[in-house]
């Protein structure tokens, strides 16, 4: 029977540390990746390796998942498998034979943490509104200057891999894909796959 950590961040700069400081796991799984859909490889990894007996550790609710169709999937199901839950700032755990008031809970927190993401995302875009009528909001810095995004584009145009350009200038490629869309729709083409 092990206590088994997961801990998720949203970004590379997030500490991922402080979520279960103090508290002693034998495993700990830890995604830096959105909380958007439950595709993420260390949830996934954690979710093959957790058995019957063992204990899942989780900071709050909003670390698992960001919705409460998604929490309670995952709660259910990891219960279901015989394995415990505790959310530490809720200072809650659920073992399968909840009972409806253990239920209750879970949807009225979750309900209330997907609530809060939600206005947090309304206040954050009334904020750059706000920010773009003063003129103080410029939007995302580029990832790549013009003359660098020439080079990316001449050497696209000219057969290299798609992927490694994308690797070898650090983005993505669905960002490499946007850069090479611009210059296709300047030019009056489409871009080749």
């Amino acid at each position: 029977m092990a206590r088994v950590g997961y801990v998720r961040v949203s970004t590379v700069e997030q500490n991922a540390a402080r979520q279960l400081d103090g508290i002693e796991c034998d495993e700990t799984f830890t995604d830096r990746a959105s909380g958007r859909n439950s595709e993420r490889p260390e949830l996934e990894a954690m979710l093959r390796f957790v058995r019957k007996g063992d204990t899942l550790v989780v900071h709050s609710m909003d670390r698992l998942a960001r919705n409460l169709d998604d929490l309670r999937r995952l709660v259910q199901g990891l219960t279901g498998r015989g394995v415990r839950i505790e959310f530490v700032t809720e200072q809650l755990s659920f073992m399968g034979d909840d009972s409806p008031m253990a239920t209750l809970l879970l949807s009225v927190m979750g309900a209330f943490a997907e609530f809060e993401r939600a206005l947090l995302r309304e206040r954050q875009r009334e904020g750059i509104v706000l920010a773009k009528e003063k003129g103080v909001y410029k939007g995302r810095r580029k990832a790549l200057s013009q003359g660098t995004v020439d080079a990316l584009r001449w050497r696209a145009a000219a057969g290299e891999s798609r992927a490694e350009l994308a690797r070898e200038y650090g983005i993505s490629r669905e960002t490499l894909y946007k850069y090479l869309r611009t210059a296709s729709e300047q030019a009056g083409t489409q871009p080749a796959d």
